[in-house]
């Protein structure tokens, strides 16, 4: 079973392979990778990389949904507690995407506290993301439809890490200055 470093460097690997060619929604001239690296680097200072289980499943909690990558073989490469922290932050990609966000609301709460850690780190992310100098007024819409759906999110997640709630205000402050 991989561990520590040997574990992060091999989720971090797999992801970038992964999701190689793919953009951020929000910032398409981006590299997907770099959003993955953030919600990794944002798990690891909340947990004083202490969790490198944590960590791998952030680089790796969009495969199950963006890639052809099975919770088997995430099972069988990083471990029960990986996959299942992948699964946990998962949207079912059938489903239209206001029944996604609702389900995410409505189950945010009830998540195991390390999923929650995740679900925040990743709204954290995609909020930064959002924020640009001088927004157009179609990039001020996303931002404000996606804060306000966020909020939600994270309010059924808080309290299982001070300093991620945190950083999760600290985006949206400056998201309301941005618009």
């Amino acid at each position: 079973m991989l561990t520590g470093i040997r574990l992060v460097s091999e989720a971090a690997e797999l992801a970038a392979r992964r999701h190689t060619g793919q953009q951020r929604k929000a910032r398409p001239n981006e590299p997907y990778v770099n959003h993955l690296a953030e919600v990794a680097c944002l798990l690891s200072a909340a947990t004083n990389g202490e969790d490198a289980e944590l960590v791998a499943a952030g680089w790796l909690h969009d495969t199950l949904e963006d890639t052809e990558t099975t919770r088997e073989e995430l099972t069988q490469r990083f471990g029960l507690r990986v996959a299942g922290l992948v699964e946990e932050c998962t949207d079912d990609m059938s489903l239209p995407k206001n029944e996604r966000r609702g389900r995410q609301v409505a189950d945010a709460p009830k998540r195991p506290p390390s999923a929650k850690l995740i679900k925040i780190a990743d709204k954290v992310s995609n909020v930064r993301a959002r924020i640009f100098a001088n927004p157009s007024g179609e990039q001020r819409e996303d931002l404000a439809d996606y804060l306000a759906w966020a909020e939600q999110v994270v309010a059924g997640c808080r309290g299982v890490n001070a300093a991620l709630d945190a950083l999760f205000d600290e985006a949206v402050a400056n998201a309301g200055s941005a618009m």
